[in-house]
C-alpha cells in the first residue's frame, strides 16, 4: 500500500492558534469597544475548523497555554471535529490573544498579543513524523516562518511531508506586524514592502505544491509590487506548484502552468456579489473551500467555486472561524443561491448555518425536570412552610439526579434559576444537558420571568444552557391572544440566536377552551414554523397515536430537517400512563427522549415539605422512579 493510500487524515494545519476577542460594536474605533465576542482564531486554526465543517478530516499542530484560554481552544476544536492530537499544552506560556474590531467596510483594526505566547514557542519537537505522514496534505503559513524556532518547525514538517509523498500547501498569510516590520498599533496593515521578508519566503516556495495568497501577499513573496511579475517569480521558484491568487470581490485566478502575460488568462474563479461586512478571516474560509475541492480531486474551477463561496460567507459575517459555512450550507448556497447580498441576513442560510454548526451531539436525552416553581410554592404554602425550603428540596432532587446519571451520557435536567441557581452553578459543564425555563409560570399570554429584556438576561447565561420556554398555545385560540403569544415567541427566538443559546419550545394546548385532538399540536408546530421560528428542541405532550407521530415528523422534516428532535413531557401522569406512551414514542426516530418532573418528584416533595419523609428517603424515592422511567424507555426503544 502506498503512503498516500494509508493517510487517515485529509489535512493538518500548522502554526498560529489564538483566542480572538471581536468587538460587538460595529462602526466605532477599537478603543471605544465596550464588549467582545470570543472565538478561536489564527490562520491555521481557522482553516482546521473550516475544513472540518466542510467534511474533511482535519487536525492542527500548535501550542496553547495551560490555562482557561488554552482549554477553550482545545475544547472548541474538539467540538468542531478537529483532531487535537497535535495540540501541545505549554506549561510556561500563555495562549495568544487578538483583539479585533469592525470600524467600517474598509477598516478592521486589530492588536496581536503574542509576546512570549505558546504558539510562538513551537519548535521541531512539536512535529511528529508519523502524524505528519498520516495526512494527505499539510498547510503551513508564512507567519510561522518569521522566527527561527518556528522556521525550523515548519521546514521539518515540509521535509517529512515531501518524503511521505504528501502535498504541501502554503498560505502566504503575510502580517507585517508579526514579522516585526511595523509597530503593534499597525496590526491591520496587510502589506509593507520588505526585501528581507521576500528573500525569506522565497526559500520556502520551491517545496510547495500549492501556494495561496492575495495579490499583496504574492507581492511580498515575489519581491515586487507588479502582480504578474510576482507570480512569475513564484513560478520560477516553484515550477510545478498551483499558484492561487485571491482577488477579493473579483474572485480568484489559478495558474497550473506558465504564468501568461495577462492575469485574466489564468483559470478564473468568479467571485460572488455580496456586501462586505468583515474581511477578517475571509482568506481562511477561502482556503478551507479550496482544500475541500482540491483534496477530493475536483476540477480547479470547482475548487475555486467552493473557495470563493466560502470567502463570500466570511466577509458577510462577524468573526472568522464561526463565519465559515458547513458543507450542507455551502451546497445549499451553490445550488439555490441567495437573493441577499448581505448573506448574514438571509434567514434560510442563517438557519442552516446555525443548525449545522451548533456544538454538541445529543442523540438521546432522558431528563429529570425539577424546574417547577408555582407547583412547589403551592405545596409549601399548603404545608405552611417557608418557600425558602424549596431550594433545599431541589438540592435533594439534584442528589437523586446525580445518583442515577453517574457514568451516563444520555441524562439531562431542567432546572430554574429562581430556586436552583446554586445548583446550576455547581453542575454546569459541557457534559450535562441543562435546560432552564424563562417563562413566567402559568402566564397566558406568555411573559418572561423577572424581565422584559430577555436578550440582556440571556447574555448572563452559560452558553450551553438550553433556553426552555412553555407556551400554553392552541392554533384556534383568539387571534389577539395568538398574536401576542407569537410576538413573544419571535422575540425569544431572536434573543437566543443573538446570544448563541439553543431553544426548546414546550407546547401545551390543554388550557385552551378549544377542543384538542390529534391535529392540534401538529397544526401548532406548522404555524410556529411559518413564523420563521425554528426551535432546536420541541417538548410536547405524548402524541395519541402513530398518525400524530407521523404528522409531527413530517412537519419537522419539511421545515427543519436538522432539528434536535422531540422530548416528551410528563404532565404529572401516572407511571403506567407514561409507560404506555414510551412504548410508542421510543420507536420514533424524531423522539429523542423525555423530560419528566412531577411523576418523579411530586410525591416525595409533598411528603418532605410536610415533614413526613427524610432527606435520604426522598432522594432514594426520586432516584428509584427516575431510573425506572429510564429503564422502561430504553427497553421500549
Amino acid at each position: 500500500m502506498s503512503a498516500q493510500a494509508a493517510a487517515t487524515l485529509d489535512v493538518i494545519t500548522i502554526g498560529r492558534s489564538s483566542v480572538d476577542l471581536y468587538g460587538d460594536q460595529v462602526g466605532g474605533p477599537l478603543e471605544d469597544m465596550q464588549s467582545f465576542a470570543k472565538y478561536v482564531g489564527g490562520c491555521p486554526t481557522n482553516i482546521a475548523v473550516g475544513t472540518s465543517r466542510l467534511g474533511l478530516k482535519s487536525a492542527l499542530i500548535t501550542r496553547v497555554g495551560d490555562e482557561h484560554m488554552g482549554r477553550f481552544i482545545r475544547n472548541e476544536l474538539v467540538r468542531e471535529g478537529v483532531d487535537p492530537t497535535g495540540i501541545r499544552t505549554d506549561p510556561d506560556r500563555l495562549t495568544a490573544l487578538v483583539i479585533l474590531g469592525i470600524r467600517s467596510k474598509d477598516s478592521f483594526p486589530l492588536i496581536f498579543y503574542r509576546e512570549n505566547c505558546a504558539d510562538a514557542a513551537m519548535d521541531e519537537e512539536d512535529i511528529d513524523p508519523a502524524f505528519i505522514a498520516s495526512a494527505k496534505a499539510i498547510v503551513v503559513t508564512g507567519t510561522h516562518f518569521s522566527r527561527p524556532n518556528l522556521d525550523r518547525a515548519s521546514r521539518k514538517a515540509i521535509k517529512i511531508a515531501k518524503m511521505a509523498d504528501r502535498k504541501v500547501v502554503l498560505d502566504i498569510d503575510y502580517r507585517p506586524v508579526l514579522w516585526g516590520v511595523t509597530g503593534h498599533g499597525a496590526g491591520e496593515e496587510r502589506f509593507v514592502d520588505n526585501a528581507a521578508v521576500s528573500a525569506h519566503l522565497q526559500t520556502i516556495l520551491p517545496d510547495c505544491d500549492v501556494i495561496v495568497g492575495t495579490e499583496e501577499e504574492f507581492h511580498i513573496a515575489g519581491g515586487t509590487t507588479d502582480t504578474l511579475a510576482a507570480l512569475k517569480k513564484a513560478r520560477a521558484l516553484s515550477p510545478k506548484a498551483l499558484l492561487v491568487c485571491k482577488r477579493g470581490p473579483m474572485g480568484c485566478v489559478v495558474f497550473d502552468g506558465p504564468v501568461p502575460d495577462d492575469i485574466e488568462k489564468g483559470i478564473r474563479g468568479p467571485g460572488f456579489p455580496v456586501e462586505v461586512y468583515n474581511v477578517l478571516g475571509a482568506g481562511d474560509a477561502f482556503m478551507s473551500g479550496f482544500l475541500r475541492g482540491y483534496l477530493r480531486d475536483l476540477p480547479l474551477t470547482e475548487c475555486c467555486r467552493f473557495a470563493n463561496a466560502c470567502g463570500a460567507f466570511a466577509v458577510s459575517r462577524h468573526g472568522c472561524a464561526p463565519a465559515i459555512p458547513s458543507w450542507i450550507e455551502l451546497d445549499q448556497f451553490l445550488t439555490q443561491g441567495s437573493t441577499h447580498t448581505r448573506l448574514r441576513e438571509d434567514p434560510a442560510l442563517d438557519q442552516v448555518h446555525w443548525s449545522t454548526t451548533r456544538k454538541g451531539n445529543w442523540p438521546r436525552i432522558l431528563a429529570m425536570a425539577f424546574d417547577h416553581r408555582i407547583q412547589l410554592e403551592a405545596m409549601a404554602d399548603r404545608h405552611n412552610v417557608s418557600r425558602s425550603k424549596i431550594p433545599e428540596f431541589k438540592a435533594l432532587a439534584m442528589a437523586a439526579f446525580k445518583k442515577v446519571s453517574a457514568g451516563r451520557n444520555d441524562c439531562g435536567l431542567l432546572l430554574d434559576g429562581r430556586y436552583g441557581q446554586d445548583l446550576l452553578d455547581e453542575i454546569t459543564s459541557d457534559d450535562v444537558w441543562i435546560g432552564r425555563p424563562v417563562e413566567r409560570p402559568g402566564s397566558i399570554p406568555l411573559r418572561f420571568d423577572g424581565t422584559e429584556d430577555i436578550g440582556s438576561f440571556l447574555k448572563e447565561w452559560p452558553r450551553h444552557h438550553v433556553v426552555k420556554c412553555l407556551f400554553f398555545y392552541h392554533p384556534d385560540d383568539p387571534a389577539d391572544l395568538n398574536a401576542d403569544q407569537e410576538r413573544h415567541m419571535q422575540i425569544l427566538k431572536e434573543a437566543t440566536r443573538r446570544t448563541g443559546h439553543e431553544l426548546l419550545l414546550e407546547i401545551i394546548p390543554s388550557r385552551s377552551a378549544n377542543p384538542v385532538d390529534d391535529t392540534t399540536v401538529p397544526r401548532a408546530l406548522e404555524r410556529i414554523y411559518s413564523l420563521g421560528i425554528h426551535p432546536d428542541w420541541w417538548k410536547l405532550p405524548s402524541p395519541a397515536n402513530q398518525g400524530e407521530w407521523d404528522a409531527l415528523a413530517a412537519i419537522i422534516d419539511k421545515n427543519d430537517p436538522h432539528c434536535r428532535g422531540i422530548m416528551l413531557l410528563g404532565l404529572d401522569a401516572p407511571e403506567a400512563e407514561l409507560f404506555a406512551s414510551f412504548d410508542l414514542a421510543a420507536r420514533q426516530p424524531i423522539c429523542k427522549g423525555f423530560a419528566v418532573g412531577r411523576t418523579i418528584f411530586g410525591e416525595a416533595a409533598d411528603a418532605w415539605l410536610g415533614g413526613k419523609l427524610s432527606d435520604a428517603a426522598a432522594i432514594d424515592q426520586m432516584a428509584t422512579i427516575y431510573r425506572r422511567l429510564m429503564d422502561r424507555y430504553l427497553s421500549a426503544a
